[in-house]
Protein backbone atom coordinates (compact mmCIF):
# COMPACT_ATOMS: atom_id res chain seq x y z
CA UNK A 1 0.00 0.00 0.00
CA UNK A 2 2.31 2.76 -1.19
CA UNK A 3 1.56 6.40 -0.64
CA UNK A 4 3.45 9.66 -0.15
CA UNK A 5 5.38 9.92 3.10
CA UNK A 6 4.55 12.67 5.60
CA UNK A 7 7.80 14.41 4.63
CA UNK A 8 5.98 15.44 1.41
CA UNK A 9 4.35 18.16 3.52
CA UNK A 10 7.52 19.48 5.14
CA UNK A 11 7.70 23.18 4.30
CA UNK A 12 4.34 23.12 2.52
CA UNK A 13 1.63 25.66 3.28
CA UNK A 14 -1.52 23.78 4.26
CA UNK A 15 -4.88 25.47 4.89
CA UNK A 16 -7.57 23.59 6.82
CA UNK A 17 -11.01 24.97 5.99
CA UNK A 18 -13.87 24.11 8.32
CA UNK A 19 -12.85 23.64 11.95
CA UNK A 20 -15.42 21.19 13.18
CA UNK A 21 -14.45 17.78 14.56
CA UNK A 22 -12.61 16.55 11.47
CA UNK A 23 -10.96 19.94 10.82
CA UNK A 24 -9.59 20.12 14.35
CA UNK A 25 -8.31 16.55 14.03
CA UNK A 26 -6.63 17.47 10.75
CA UNK A 27 -4.83 20.41 12.35
CA UNK A 28 -3.60 18.21 15.19
CA UNK A 29 -2.36 15.52 12.79
CA UNK A 30 -0.58 18.07 10.62
CA UNK A 31 1.30 19.45 13.61
CA UNK A 32 4.16 16.97 13.21
CA UNK A 33 4.61 17.19 9.45
CA UNK A 34 6.72 20.32 9.21
CA UNK A 35 4.00 22.12 7.27
CA UNK A 36 3.06 25.77 7.82
CA UNK A 37 -0.59 25.73 8.86
CA UNK A 38 -3.64 27.97 8.68
CA UNK A 39 -7.17 27.29 9.86
CA UNK A 40 -10.28 28.96 8.41
CA UNK A 41 -13.96 28.79 9.33
CA UNK A 42 -17.13 30.72 8.65
CA UNK A 43 -17.65 31.36 12.37
CA UNK A 44 -15.38 33.10 14.85
CA UNK A 45 -16.78 30.77 17.52
CA UNK A 46 -15.22 27.80 15.74
CA UNK A 47 -11.81 29.47 15.94
CA UNK A 48 -12.34 30.14 19.64
CA UNK A 49 -13.17 26.45 20.14
CA UNK A 50 -9.90 25.47 18.43
CA UNK A 51 -7.95 27.86 20.66
CA UNK A 52 -9.72 26.68 23.82
CA UNK A 53 -9.17 23.01 22.98
CA UNK A 54 -5.52 23.54 22.05
CA UNK A 55 -6.21 21.60 18.87
CA UNK A 56 -3.93 23.69 16.62
CA UNK A 57 -0.15 23.95 16.80
CA UNK A 58 0.96 27.28 18.28
CA UNK A 59 2.06 28.83 15.00
CA UNK A 60 -1.21 28.16 13.19
CA UNK A 61 -2.77 31.17 11.46
CA UNK A 62 -6.54 31.32 12.27
CA UNK A 63 -9.07 33.41 10.36
CA UNK A 64 -12.88 33.60 10.10
CA UNK A 65 -14.92 34.66 7.07
CA UNK A 66 -18.66 34.02 6.98
CA UNK A 67 -19.33 34.94 3.35
CA UNK A 68 -18.40 32.17 0.83
CA UNK A 69 -16.73 34.65 -1.53
CA UNK A 70 -14.77 36.22 1.31
CA UNK A 71 -13.78 32.78 2.62
CA UNK A 72 -12.32 31.84 -0.77
CA UNK A 73 -10.43 35.13 -0.90
CA UNK A 74 -9.02 34.66 2.60
CA UNK A 75 -7.93 31.06 1.98
CA UNK A 76 -6.39 31.52 -1.45
CA UNK A 77 -4.93 34.89 -0.48
CA UNK A 78 -2.84 33.03 2.10
CA UNK A 79 -1.27 31.20 -0.89
CA UNK A 80 -1.58 27.59 0.26
CA UNK A 81 -0.06 24.61 -1.52
CA UNK A 82 -2.84 22.33 -0.25
CA UNK A 83 -6.33 23.01 1.11
CA UNK A 84 -7.85 20.37 3.41
CA UNK A 85 -11.50 21.13 2.96
CA UNK A 86 -14.48 20.28 5.16
CA UNK A 87 -17.36 18.28 3.63
CA UNK A 88 -19.50 21.24 4.67
CA UNK A 89 -18.03 23.32 1.81
CA UNK A 90 -20.10 22.51 -1.33
CA UNK A 91 -18.40 21.46 -4.55
CA UNK A 92 -20.10 24.44 -6.25
CA UNK A 93 -18.65 26.91 -3.72
CA UNK A 94 -16.20 29.67 -4.72
CA UNK A 95 -13.47 27.96 -2.74
CA UNK A 96 -13.58 24.75 -4.76
CA UNK A 97 -13.97 26.47 -8.10
CA UNK A 98 -11.27 29.08 -7.49
CA UNK A 99 -8.80 26.56 -6.05
CA UNK A 100 -9.25 24.35 -9.12
CA UNK A 101 -8.72 27.33 -11.43
CA UNK A 102 -5.56 28.29 -9.53
CA UNK A 103 -4.16 24.76 -9.55
CA UNK A 104 -4.29 24.47 -5.74
CA UNK A 105 -4.84 20.90 -4.53
CA UNK A 106 -7.93 20.28 -2.39
CA UNK A 107 -7.90 17.25 -0.11
CA UNK A 108 -10.59 15.75 2.04
CA UNK A 109 -9.72 14.78 5.60
CA UNK A 110 -9.93 11.21 4.24
CA UNK A 111 -7.17 11.96 1.72
CA UNK A 112 -5.06 13.51 4.47
CA UNK A 113 -5.61 10.44 6.67
CA UNK A 114 -4.44 8.13 3.89
CA UNK A 115 -1.30 10.15 3.32
CA UNK A 116 -0.47 10.43 7.04
CA UNK A 117 -1.30 6.84 8.00
CA UNK A 118 1.24 5.44 10.43
CA UNK A 119 3.21 2.36 9.42
CA UNK A 120 3.08 -0.80 11.52
CA UNK A 121 6.27 -2.34 12.94
CA UNK A 122 6.74 -4.44 9.80
CA UNK A 123 6.49 -1.34 7.61
CA UNK A 124 3.04 -2.13 6.21
CA UNK A 125 -0.11 -0.10 6.83
CA UNK A 126 -3.54 -1.27 7.91
CA UNK A 127 -5.78 -2.00 4.91
CA UNK A 128 -8.91 0.02 4.21
CA UNK A 129 -12.29 -1.45 3.31
CA UNK A 130 -14.29 1.46 1.91
CA UNK A 131 -17.97 1.87 1.13
CA UNK A 132 -20.40 4.50 -0.01
CA UNK A 133 -23.99 4.70 -1.23
CA UNK A 134 -26.98 6.96 -1.07
CA UNK A 135 -28.41 4.86 1.76
CA UNK A 136 -27.34 2.13 4.16
CA UNK A 137 -23.75 3.27 4.66
CA UNK A 138 -23.75 3.57 8.44
CA UNK A 139 -25.53 0.26 9.00
CA UNK A 140 -23.24 -1.55 6.58
CA UNK A 141 -20.00 -0.12 7.95
CA UNK A 142 -21.18 -1.06 11.45
CA UNK A 143 -21.90 -4.61 10.31
CA UNK A 144 -18.48 -4.75 8.64
CA UNK A 145 -16.68 -3.58 11.78
CA UNK A 146 -18.64 -6.13 13.84
CA UNK A 147 -17.61 -8.93 11.46
CA UNK A 148 -13.96 -7.87 11.51
CA UNK A 149 -14.02 -7.73 15.32
CA UNK A 150 -15.57 -11.21 15.43
CA UNK A 151 -12.63 -12.37 13.29
CA UNK A 152 -10.27 -11.22 16.05
CA UNK A 153 -9.01 -8.08 14.31
CA UNK A 154 -8.56 -4.69 15.94
CA UNK A 155 -11.03 -2.94 13.65
CA UNK A 156 -12.52 0.53 13.73
CA UNK A 157 -15.43 2.12 11.81
CA UNK A 158 -14.37 5.58 10.62
CA UNK A 159 -14.92 8.19 7.93
CA UNK A 160 -18.44 9.54 7.79
CA UNK A 161 -19.16 7.83 11.12
CA UNK A 162 -17.44 7.78 14.51
CA UNK A 163 -14.09 9.44 15.15
CA UNK A 164 -12.29 11.40 12.40
CA UNK A 165 -10.39 9.01 10.21
CA UNK A 166 -7.12 10.91 10.54
CA UNK A 167 -7.24 10.31 14.30
CA UNK A 168 -7.42 6.54 13.73
CA UNK A 169 -4.78 6.36 11.02
CA UNK A 170 -2.15 8.28 12.98
CA UNK A 171 -2.36 6.06 16.06
CA UNK A 172 0.68 3.93 16.79
CA UNK A 173 1.45 0.83 18.81
CA UNK A 174 -1.24 -1.18 20.55
CA UNK A 175 -3.91 1.43 19.82
CA UNK A 176 -3.38 1.35 16.06
CA UNK A 177 -6.18 -0.41 14.12
CA UNK A 178 -5.34 -3.54 12.15
CA UNK A 179 -8.02 -2.84 9.55
CA UNK A 180 -10.32 0.12 8.88
CA UNK A 181 -13.99 -0.04 7.88
CA UNK A 182 -14.38 3.31 6.14
CA UNK A 183 -17.74 4.96 5.41
CA UNK A 184 -17.37 7.63 2.74
CA UNK A 185 -19.91 10.28 1.77
CA UNK A 186 -19.98 11.84 -1.70
CA UNK A 187 -18.75 15.05 -0.02
CA UNK A 188 -15.62 13.30 1.21
CA UNK A 189 -15.03 11.42 -2.03
CA UNK A 190 -15.13 14.64 -4.03
CA UNK A 191 -11.69 15.65 -2.72
CA UNK A 192 -10.19 12.19 -2.25
CA UNK A 193 -7.34 11.56 -4.70
CA UNK A 194 -5.02 8.64 -3.90
CA UNK A 195 -6.76 6.21 -1.53
CA UNK A 196 -6.22 2.60 -2.65
CA UNK A 197 -8.58 0.35 -0.66
CA UNK A 198 -8.21 -3.38 -0.31
CA UNK A 199 -11.91 -3.70 -1.20
CA UNK A 200 -14.63 -1.15 -1.94
CA UNK A 201 -18.40 -1.00 -2.36
CA UNK A 202 -21.17 1.29 -3.55
CA UNK A 203 -24.46 0.12 -2.07
CA UNK A 204 -26.81 2.11 -4.29
CA UNK A 205 -27.15 5.45 -6.06
CA UNK A 206 -30.21 7.70 -6.18
CA UNK A 207 -30.58 11.48 -6.56
CA UNK A 208 -29.41 13.26 -3.40
CA UNK A 209 -27.32 16.29 -2.43
CA UNK A 210 -27.87 17.84 -5.87
CA UNK A 211 -27.48 21.31 -4.34
CA UNK A 212 -24.01 20.41 -2.98
CA UNK A 213 -22.67 18.81 -6.16
CA UNK A 214 -24.47 20.94 -8.74
CA UNK A 215 -26.00 18.02 -10.66
CA UNK A 216 -26.90 14.37 -10.32
CA UNK A 217 -24.17 13.44 -12.81
CA UNK A 218 -21.52 15.05 -10.60
CA UNK A 219 -22.96 13.36 -7.53
CA UNK A 220 -22.78 9.96 -9.24
CA UNK A 221 -19.24 10.66 -10.45
CA UNK A 222 -18.09 11.42 -6.92
CA UNK A 223 -19.73 8.25 -5.59
CA UNK A 224 -17.90 6.26 -8.28
CA UNK A 225 -14.54 7.43 -6.89
CA UNK A 226 -14.88 4.79 -4.17
CA UNK A 227 -13.79 2.10 -6.65
CA UNK A 228 -10.66 3.83 -7.93
CA UNK A 229 -7.37 2.01 -7.21
CA UNK A 230 -9.14 -0.94 -5.50
CA UNK A 231 -6.76 -3.84 -4.97
CA UNK A 232 -8.84 -7.01 -4.45
CA UNK A 233 -12.61 -6.63 -4.94
CA UNK A 234 -15.08 -3.99 -6.13
CA UNK A 235 -18.44 -4.86 -4.57
CA UNK A 236 -21.57 -3.77 -6.44
CA UNK A 237 -25.34 -4.10 -6.03
CA UNK A 238 -26.94 -6.41 -8.60
CA UNK A 239 -30.26 -4.57 -8.06
CA UNK A 240 -28.66 -1.23 -9.01
CA UNK A 241 -27.02 -1.49 -12.46
CA UNK A 242 -25.37 1.90 -11.99
CA UNK A 243 -23.05 0.42 -9.39
CA UNK A 244 -21.91 -2.30 -11.80
CA UNK A 245 -21.23 0.33 -14.46
CA UNK A 246 -19.17 2.30 -11.94
CA UNK A 247 -16.99 -0.77 -11.41
CA UNK A 248 -16.59 -1.28 -15.15
CA UNK A 249 -15.49 2.34 -15.56
CA UNK A 250 -13.07 2.40 -12.60
CA UNK A 251 -9.28 2.34 -12.84
CA UNK A 252 -8.38 -0.45 -10.43
CA UNK A 253 -5.26 -2.35 -9.46
CA UNK A 254 -4.53 -5.21 -11.88
CA UNK A 255 -6.29 -8.35 -10.69
CA UNK A 256 -9.09 -6.65 -8.75
CA UNK A 257 -12.44 -8.20 -9.64
CA UNK A 258 -16.11 -7.34 -9.55
CA UNK A 259 -18.21 -9.04 -6.85
CA UNK A 260 -21.97 -8.59 -6.77
CA UNK A 261 -24.48 -8.93 -3.96
CA UNK A 262 -28.16 -9.74 -4.42
CA UNK A 263 -31.15 -10.69 -2.29
CA UNK A 264 -31.97 -13.31 -4.94
CA UNK A 265 -30.14 -16.55 -5.74
CA UNK A 266 -26.55 -15.55 -6.55
CA UNK A 267 -24.67 -16.33 -9.73
CA UNK A 268 -21.00 -17.26 -9.71
CA UNK A 269 -19.05 -14.23 -8.46
CA UNK A 270 -21.86 -13.03 -6.20
CA UNK A 271 -23.15 -13.24 -2.63
CA UNK A 272 -26.87 -13.72 -2.19
CA UNK A 273 -29.85 -15.37 -0.57
CA UNK A 274 -30.99 -18.98 -1.06
CA UNK A 275 -34.22 -19.49 0.87
CA UNK A 276 -33.26 -18.31 4.37
CA UNK A 277 -29.49 -18.70 3.88
CA UNK A 278 -26.96 -15.94 3.15
CA UNK A 279 -24.39 -17.55 0.84
CA UNK A 280 -21.11 -16.79 -0.91
CA UNK A 281 -20.36 -17.85 -4.51
CA UNK A 282 -17.57 -15.32 -4.97
CA UNK A 283 -14.73 -16.20 -2.61
CA UNK A 284 -15.02 -19.95 -1.98
CA UNK A 285 -12.50 -22.41 -3.45
CA UNK A 286 -15.22 -24.22 -5.45
CA UNK A 287 -17.54 -21.31 -6.24
CA UNK A 288 -18.43 -22.69 -9.68
CA UNK A 289 -20.31 -25.58 -8.07
CA UNK A 290 -21.04 -24.75 -4.44
CA UNK A 291 -22.05 -21.85 -2.21
CA UNK A 292 -20.61 -21.26 1.24
CA UNK A 293 -23.13 -20.54 4.00
CA UNK A 294 -22.46 -17.23 5.75
CA UNK A 295 -25.52 -17.06 7.98
CA UNK A 296 -29.30 -17.11 7.97
CA UNK A 297 -32.13 -14.59 8.18
CA UNK A 298 -32.47 -15.65 11.81
CA UNK A 299 -29.03 -14.17 12.44
CA UNK A 300 -30.50 -10.79 11.38
CA UNK A 301 -33.85 -11.15 13.16
CA UNK A 302 -32.84 -8.67 15.88
CA UNK A 303 -32.68 -5.98 13.16
CA UNK A 304 -36.33 -6.41 12.11
CA UNK A 305 -39.17 -4.25 13.42
CA UNK A 306 -40.88 -5.95 16.36
CA UNK A 307 -42.98 -8.81 15.03
CA UNK A 308 -41.92 -8.13 11.41
CA UNK A 309 -39.67 -9.70 8.80
CA UNK A 310 -36.10 -8.62 8.21
CA UNK A 311 -36.38 -5.79 5.62
CA UNK A 312 -34.82 -6.51 2.26
CA UNK A 313 -32.45 -3.56 2.46
CA UNK A 314 -31.07 -4.85 5.78
CA UNK A 315 -30.34 -8.20 4.12
CA UNK A 316 -28.64 -6.38 1.25
CA UNK A 317 -26.52 -4.37 3.69
CA UNK A 318 -25.45 -7.56 5.45
CA UNK A 319 -24.43 -9.17 2.15
CA UNK A 320 -22.41 -6.10 1.16
CA UNK A 321 -20.62 -6.09 4.52
CA UNK A 322 -19.97 -9.82 4.17
CA UNK A 323 -18.50 -9.32 0.69
CA UNK A 324 -16.05 -6.70 1.93
CA UNK A 325 -15.08 -8.90 4.88
CA UNK A 326 -14.61 -11.94 2.67
CA UNK A 327 -12.35 -9.90 0.36
CA UNK A 328 -10.27 -9.21 3.45
CA UNK A 329 -10.07 -12.95 4.21
CA UNK A 330 -12.65 -13.35 6.99
CA UNK A 331 -13.98 -16.92 7.38
CA UNK A 332 -17.70 -17.69 6.85
CA UNK A 333 -18.30 -18.61 10.50
CA UNK A 334 -16.92 -15.25 11.62
CA UNK A 335 -19.25 -13.43 9.22
CA UNK A 336 -22.20 -15.09 10.94
CA UNK A 337 -20.83 -14.29 14.40
CA UNK A 338 -20.33 -10.63 13.48
CA UNK A 339 -23.83 -10.23 12.04
CA UNK A 340 -25.35 -11.76 15.15
CA UNK A 341 -23.37 -9.38 17.35
CA UNK A 342 -24.24 -6.21 15.40
CA UNK A 343 -26.68 -4.11 17.45
CA UNK A 344 -29.81 -2.57 16.01
CA UNK A 345 -29.23 1.14 15.38
CA UNK A 346 -31.29 3.97 16.73
CA UNK A 347 -33.57 5.89 14.34
CA UNK A 348 -33.43 3.12 11.71
CA UNK A 349 -36.86 1.44 11.46
CA UNK A 350 -37.02 1.39 15.28
CA UNK A 351 -40.29 0.56 17.02
CA UNK A 352 -40.54 3.22 19.75
CA UNK A 353 -44.13 2.80 21.00
CA UNK A 354 -47.32 0.88 20.53
CA UNK A 355 -50.50 2.79 21.48
CA UNK A 356 -54.08 1.58 21.00
CA UNK A 357 -52.96 -1.09 18.55
CA UNK A 358 -50.92 1.36 16.44
CA UNK A 359 -47.15 0.92 16.02
CA UNK A 360 -44.95 4.04 16.03
CA UNK A 361 -41.75 3.47 14.04
CA UNK A 362 -38.80 5.87 13.92
CA UNK A 363 -36.79 5.89 10.70
CA UNK A 364 -35.55 9.46 11.01
CA UNK A 365 -32.32 8.32 9.33
CA UNK A 366 -34.34 8.08 6.07
CA UNK A 367 -33.22 11.52 4.90
CA UNK A 368 -33.89 11.02 1.18
CA UNK A 369 -36.48 9.41 -1.08
CA UNK A 370 -34.49 6.22 -1.65
CA UNK A 371 -34.27 5.50 2.08
CA UNK A 372 -37.90 6.42 2.71
CA UNK A 373 -39.00 4.03 -0.04
CA UNK A 374 -37.25 1.12 1.67
CA UNK A 375 -38.97 1.97 4.94
CA UNK A 376 -42.43 2.34 3.36
CA UNK A 377 -42.07 -1.01 1.58
CA UNK A 378 -41.74 -2.71 4.96
CA UNK A 379 -45.28 -1.60 5.98
CA UNK A 380 -48.28 -3.66 4.77
CA UNK A 381 -50.41 -2.08 2.05
CA UNK A 382 -52.86 0.58 3.17
CA UNK A 383 -51.68 0.69 6.80
CA UNK A 384 -49.06 3.47 6.90
CA UNK A 385 -49.63 6.96 8.26
CA UNK A 386 -46.50 8.61 6.92
CA UNK A 387 -44.80 11.56 8.64
CA UNK A 388 -42.51 13.22 6.09
CA UNK A 389 -40.80 16.49 5.26
CA UNK A 390 -37.91 18.76 6.21
CA UNK A 391 -35.17 20.10 3.92
CA UNK A 392 -35.64 18.54 0.48
CA UNK A 393 -32.18 19.53 -0.80
CA UNK A 394 -33.59 20.12 -4.29
CA UNK A 395 -35.19 16.67 -4.53
CA UNK A 396 -38.58 15.80 -5.99
CA UNK A 397 -40.75 12.93 -4.75
CA UNK A 398 -42.98 11.87 -7.66
CA UNK A 399 -41.25 8.51 -8.15
CA UNK A 400 -41.33 7.80 -4.42
CA UNK A 401 -45.05 8.50 -4.00
CA UNK A 402 -46.05 6.77 -7.23
CA UNK A 403 -44.17 3.60 -6.27
CA UNK A 404 -45.23 3.48 -2.60
CA UNK A 405 -48.77 4.87 -2.79
CA UNK A 406 -50.33 1.44 -2.03
CA UNK A 407 -48.75 1.46 1.43
CA UNK A 408 -50.31 4.77 2.51
CA UNK A 409 -53.40 5.40 4.57
CA UNK A 410 -52.56 9.06 5.18
CA UNK A 411 -49.66 11.52 5.24
CA UNK A 412 -48.64 14.21 7.73
CA UNK A 413 -46.21 16.79 6.33
CA UNK A 414 -43.74 18.77 8.43
CA UNK A 415 -40.76 20.99 7.71
CA UNK A 416 -39.71 23.83 5.49
CA UNK A 417 -39.95 22.09 2.10
CA UNK A 418 -43.45 20.64 2.09
CA UNK A 419 -44.31 21.66 -1.47
CA UNK A 420 -42.45 18.84 -3.31
CA UNK A 421 -44.17 16.23 -1.13
CA UNK A 422 -47.55 17.98 -1.27
CA UNK A 423 -47.51 18.16 -5.06
CA UNK A 424 -46.29 14.56 -5.48
CA UNK A 425 -49.09 13.30 -3.23
CA UNK A 426 -51.65 15.38 -5.14
CA UNK A 427 -50.51 13.92 -8.47
CA UNK A 428 -49.99 10.29 -7.50
CA UNK A 429 -52.09 9.68 -4.36
CA UNK A 430 -54.97 12.15 -4.59
CA UNK A 431 -57.23 9.97 -2.43
CA UNK A 432 -54.75 9.84 0.47
CA UNK A 433 -55.61 12.33 3.25
CA UNK A 434 -52.80 14.86 3.79
CA UNK A 435 -52.35 17.05 6.88
CA UNK A 436 -49.75 19.83 6.95
CA UNK A 437 -48.31 20.89 10.29
CA UNK A 438 -47.56 24.54 10.95
CA UNK A 439 -46.13 24.82 14.44
CA UNK A 440 -43.15 26.20 16.33
CA UNK A 441 -40.11 23.95 16.19
CA UNK A 442 -40.60 22.64 19.73
CA UNK A 443 -44.22 21.72 18.98
CA UNK A 444 -43.95 20.42 15.44
CA UNK A 445 -43.37 16.76 16.31
CA UNK A 446 -45.96 16.48 19.13
CA UNK A 447 -48.48 18.08 16.75
CA UNK A 448 -47.53 15.78 13.87
CA UNK A 449 -47.76 12.66 16.03
CA UNK A 450 -51.14 13.73 17.42
CA UNK A 451 -52.46 14.27 13.90
CA UNK A 452 -51.08 10.90 12.79
CA UNK A 453 -52.69 9.17 15.78
CA UNK A 454 -56.02 10.70 14.82
CA UNK A 455 -55.75 9.27 11.30
CA UNK A 456 -54.45 5.82 12.28
CA UNK A 457 -56.50 2.70 12.96
CA UNK A 458 -55.63 -0.37 15.04
CA UNK A 459 -53.09 -2.45 13.14
CA UNK A 460 -51.62 0.61 11.38
CA UNK A 461 -48.09 1.99 11.57
CA UNK A 462 -47.26 5.64 12.10
CA UNK A 463 -43.93 5.88 10.30
CA UNK A 464 -41.45 8.73 10.57
CA UNK A 465 -39.49 8.37 7.31
CA UNK A 466 -39.04 12.02 6.35
CA UNK A 467 -37.26 11.66 2.97
CA UNK A 468 -35.65 15.01 3.86
CA UNK A 469 -32.85 16.39 5.99
CA UNK A 470 -33.65 17.62 9.48
CA UNK A 471 -31.77 20.88 9.99
CA UNK A 472 -34.70 23.20 9.26
CA UNK A 473 -36.41 22.33 12.57
CA UNK A 474 -34.02 19.97 14.41
CA UNK A 475 -30.30 19.96 15.07
CA UNK A 476 -29.91 16.47 13.56
CA UNK A 477 -31.84 13.44 12.33
CA UNK A 478 -31.23 11.90 15.76
CA UNK A 479 -32.87 14.85 17.53
CA UNK A 480 -35.82 14.55 15.14
CA UNK A 481 -36.17 10.85 15.92
CA UNK A 482 -35.93 11.46 19.65
CA UNK A 483 -38.68 14.09 19.42
CA UNK A 484 -40.88 11.60 17.56
CA UNK A 485 -40.26 8.87 20.14
CA UNK A 486 -41.04 11.22 23.04
CA UNK A 487 -44.28 12.35 21.42
CA UNK A 488 -45.36 8.77 20.67
CA UNK A 489 -44.65 7.59 24.21
CA UNK A 490 -46.48 10.57 25.64
CA UNK A 491 -49.56 9.42 23.73
CA UNK A 492 -49.41 6.16 25.63
CA UNK A 493 -48.95 7.86 29.00
CA UNK A 494 -51.81 10.27 28.39
CA UNK A 495 -54.14 7.63 27.03
CA UNK A 496 -54.43 9.81 23.89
Amino acid sequence: MSRPDTTDLAGARVAVVGLGTSGRAALEALGGTGATLAGFDAAEAALDAVRDAGAAPAATHLRAASDPERLAEEVLGWRPDVVVVSPGIPAVSPLHTRAAAAGVATWSEVELAWRLQAARPDGTRAPWLTLTGTNGKTTTVGMLASILTAAGERAVAVGNVGAPIVTATTRRGADAPEVLAVELSSFQLHSTRTVSPQASACLNVAPDHIDWHGSYERYRADKARVYERTQVACVYNEADPQTRRMVEEAEVVEGARAVGFTTATPAVGQLGLVEEFLVDRAFGPDRQRTALELGTLEDLAHLAPAGGEVPGHVVANALAAAALARAHGVAPAQVREGLRAFPAGEHRIELVARVDGVAYVDDSKATNAHAAAASLRAVPAGTCVWIAGGLAKGARFDDLVAAQREHLRAAVLIGKDREPLRSALARHAADVPVIEVDADDDRVMPTAVAEAARLARPGDTVLLAPACASMDQFRSYAARGEAFARAARELGRSGR
